[in-house]
């Protein structure tokens, strides 16, 4: 009986009856590039912004108010994080009367120098309500710290006995954006726009139109801007936005 023949090997061929491509061969990775984009990917995230947010004088910053505008800013912004926290008189439930702002700048400079050690490398806005942007303005003066912005929302330049509270605001040296309500009592804004020409670091105005101390609009006068409380509002933010992205850029 005669050996059979030897097989004669085929190539896989595909379903459509042509021939399987060759596996295709990974290309070598250029670990130089590699380097750059892992660089260049930090860069871009230690860009965003870090957001430490002081509540006003007589609301902890777990009121209504403190945490609808902190989710508002950490959105406009993509911060890393937007950080509240409760000055001494007011955690735990107090409803104490406030001490003077300057009494608070030692705690308010401990939570940030915390939330910077957290954060290392991201550009740091300081933001407050009221009584908060005070403390604020007085916290941007350390050594200690390098701030890229500070917002003040509705700033109280005026007094109890209606002296203009500004000695504050003429000495700093940080991007400052002021969002004021046009009908804040606490705050008229003819005298703000006098100590704006006397502050040396850049600055801005925000003006919420019918807006009192704490933004609220009245009704008619809503309907007659033809807008809504929550445009308003967002209006304010993105304006709170474009001057910080622009002040870290800047900086």
């Amino acid at each position: 009986m005669a050996p059979k023949p030897p097989r004669s090997k085929r190539r896989r061929t595909s379903d459509s009856g042509d021939e399987a491509p060759p596996p295709l061969s990974t290309p070598p990775v250029d670990e130089k590039e590699k380097e750059k984009e892992i660089e260049n990917s930090n860069e871009k995230g230690n860009k965003a912004p870090l957001v430490v947010f002081a509540h006003g004088a007589g609301a902890p910053s777990t009121s209504d108010w403190m945490v609808r505008w902190k989710e508002m800013i950490g959105e406009a912004l993509e911060a890393v994080e937007v950080v509240t926290f409760d000055y001494p008189y007011i955690s735990g439930g107090k409803r104490k009367a406030p001490p003077k702002a300057e009494k608070l700048v030692e705690h308010h400079l401990s939570i940030v120098r915390d939330v910077i050690a957290k954060h290392p490398g991201h550009p740091l806005v300081l933001m407050g309500k009221s009584m908060g942007s005070r403390v604020s303005c007085m916290v941007a003066g350390s050594d200690e710290i390098n701030v890229s912005a500070i917002v003040c929302l509705g700033y109280p330049l005026k007094g109890m006995n209606g002296a203009m509270r500004d000695e504050t605001l003429v000495q700093l040296k940080v991007p400052t954006l002021f969002v004021q309500g046009s009908k804040d009592g606490l705050c008229p804004l003819d005298k703000l726009e006098t100590t704006q020409k006397k502050m040396d670091c850049k600055n801005e105005l925000h003006v919420i139109e019918g807006g009192d101390h704490s933004f609220k609009i009245g009704k008619k006068f809503l309907e007659s801007l033809g807008m809504t409380q929550d445009q308003a509002e967002k209006a304010a933010v993105k304006a709170i936005a474009d001057f910080v992205l622009k002040s870290i850029k800047e900086s």
